[in-house]
Formats: C-alpha cells, sequence, structure tokens
C-alpha cells in the first residue's frame, strides 16, 4: 500500500444515533480530501460502513479487514478497494495496524474500546510510535477519560499515558493530529 493511511475505530451497531452516522461519513470525506487511504474493520453497517463510503465517495481508497465469521454474515464491505479476510480478531487488529499510519477513534462499543486500548497501551509502552487519536465531539468518552486521569492519578497507569493519546472534538484538529510530519 502507498502513501498515508488512517485506521478508523468506531461503532458496527446499528443503533447508533444518525449526528454520530455523520460524524462518520465527515472524516471518511475529510481522509479522501488530504489524498489518505482509510483503513476500517471492512463492515458495511453502521459508522464503520458510513466512514468507508464518505471516504470512497470523496476519492478515498479504503482497506477494510474483517474476520470470515462477519463475511459469513453478510456484514462485510464488499465495495473496498482491498478487503482482507482474517481467521480471527487478532488477525485483524494485527493486519489494521500493519496497514496503518495513525489511528484515529470515534463513538463505540465494547469492540471499540478494546481496540483503541490495545493501539493505545501499545503506544504507552513504546511499542510503536504512530499517533492515536480519540475524536470525540460530543462527549461520549467523558467519563473515560475522567476514569483514565484517575488511574493515573492513583498510580494504575503511567504518569505520561494521557499524553500519548490526543484527545479533540474537531476532524481537522483529528486528522492534523495524524498527519506525518513535513
Amino acid at each position: 500500500m502507498s502513501g498515508f493511511s488512517v485506521c478508523v475505530y468506531c461503532a458496527s451497531s446499528d443503533d447508533v444515533d444518525p449526528a454520530n452516522l455523520a460524524l462518520a461519513s465527515a472524516l471518511g470525506t475529510a481522509v479522501a480530501r488530504r489524498g489518505w487511504t482509510l483503513v476500517s474493520g471492512g463492515g458495511r453497517r453502521s459508522m464503520m460502513g458510513a466512514v468507508a463510503r464518505g471516504a470512497r465517495e470523496a476519492g478515498a481508497r479504503t482497506v477494510g479487514v474483517i474476520p470470515r465469521s462477519m463475511v459469513q454474515r453478510e456484514w462485510a464491505d464488499h465495495d473496498s478497494d482491498e478487503l482482507l479476510v482474517t481467521d480471527t480478531m487478532r488477525e485483524r487488529k494485527a493486519l489494521m495496524d500493519a496497514h496503518a499510519d495513525a489511528f484515529i477513534t470515534l463513538p463505540g462499543g465494547l469492540g471499540t474500546l478494546e481496540e483503541l486500548f490495545e493501539t493505545w497501551s501499545a503506544r504507552v509502552l513504546d511499542l510503536h510510535t504512530k499517533p492515536v487519536v480519540l475524536l470525540d465531539p460530543d462527549g461520549h468518552y467523558a467519563g473515560l477519560l475522567t476514569w483514565m486521569r484517575e488511574l493515573v492519578h492513583g498510580g494504575f497507569a503511567r504518569p505520561g499515558a494521557m499524553d500519548r493519546l490526543v484527545v479533540t472534538s474537531d476532524i481537522d484538529a483529528a486528522l492534523d493530529a495524524c498527519a506525518p510530519p513535513k
């Protein structure tokens, strides 16, 4: 894969607020405007589908990475420029990581949190130097961020952990935080 790529983690549930679908679509469009490739979870539903459609409609290349079990449930985004099918969720995350130069997390649930924590933890441990960004315009993660600050204060997380996560409410600021050095 050539060029810069950003991996977006987000909800795949069909019950999300339409504002979150619009956010995902707008982020996909903004990724395309920068000439970047979008890496996503390879689903066609909910926010995951919206970010990929937004990116493609604006001209971006999209790479979806999805476990075979989800393809069999007919959840796959077959319109992806490249759809990588894995046997397990762990393989999925490893391929997403390998194809991404930066990570942005949008609102989501357990799976999204798991992906955020894995990339963020690896960043805190200096296992990679890729930007990890939380795009949260409506305070979806406010309670989580409060709790994380309490973990740092209580000695359960490294003091620099919060410095390894960029938190913003603005799409352009999120993409600026991801951008490669000039």
